[in-house]
């Protein structure tokens, strides 16, 4: 049996071909949702020969059942994936461009005096071997981790970073979220990565970091309590063992619009 495709065949089998392979890409991290996801892509090539090439229409029909419940299944094992993909794609340029046009203009946005104190306030306490936990809110919003903890809404400062994150503070457990230039709240829960290749050396903190990165646009601060390393994490990916100035540099490159490296409001 031999059938022609048309240009718009084409293109559709290449699209599906695109969206699978970003699928895989996004679930090969994780070794198990890796193995179901090539179980799938096995069921469906099956599915496809029993019903569409060998027109098999008894067992096509009993497969046809399972595609149809199994939709609802993969929403549910795939849930965190579906959710990282849905945010690649807006992360886009081309929809970013479109979505800068609806978005107040209050979000999205850190100025260069508050990037001082963070990135002091790590390195001292990187110093002294104080654990801390900073997430710095981007587009998507972090209101339902601030409820985990206690609502603060102060200024940014320095001293305070510290005094937050201080050994004997209840809240240096917690990870502080910055929102809109301001401390919103600290000791707050955060998702944590279920990863099997994250190193063994990285601790309850970075797994919480790459988990929320994952799940949401924000970015993620990690002083680590046992090594006195500062690590910077963004979109599930870590880079350990960062200084003072390659922690500005990555907050800079992540706010290209907003931020102006290097000058101060007096010197603007």
């Amino acid at each position: 049996m031999t059938e022609n495709f048309s240009i718009k065949d084409i293109i559709d089998i290449l699209l599906v071909a695109m969206l699978m392979y970003q699928l895989y890409i996004l679930v090969s991290k994780s070794g198990s949702l890796s193995a179901i996801f090539k179980g799938i892509l096995a069921f469906i090539v099956i599915w496809i020969l029993v019903s569409y090439v060998f027109e098999m229409r008894l067992l096509g029909a009993i497969f046809d059942k399972f595609v149809s419940l199994g939709l609802l299944v993969l929403v549910v094992i795939f849930q965190d994936e579906i959710r990282r993909f849905l945010m690649s794609l807006g992360s886009h340029s081309a929809f970013k461009s479109i979505a800068r046009f609806f978005k107040s203009k209050d979000t999205y946005e850190i100025s260069d005096a508050i990037t001082a104190p963070i990135i002091n306030a790590c390195v001292n306490m990187a110093k002294t071997k104080t654990g801390a936990l900073l997430v710095i809110e981007k587009e998507i919003k972090l209101d339902e981790y601030e409820e985990t903890g206690e609502l603060i809404n102060a200024n940014v400062s320095t001293r305070l970073i510290e005094n937050i994150f201080f050994k004997n503070s209840p809240l240096h457990d917690g990870a502080m979220i910055i929102s809109s230039n301001r401390i919103k709240a600290a000791g707050c829960i955060l998702p944590v990565a279920q990863n099997t290749d994250i190193p063994k050396y990285m601790g309850l903190r970075h797994r919480a970091a790459i988990g929320l990165t994952q799940q949401t646009d924000a970015m993620v601060i990690v002083v680590s309590e046992e090594r006195g390393k500062i690590s910077f994490v963004n979109q599930g990916e870590i880079i350990p063992n960062v200084s003072p100035e390659h922690l500005k540099k990555l907050l800079a490159d992540s706010f290209p619009d907003k931020l102006n490296v290097g000058k101060t409001e007096s010197e603007s």
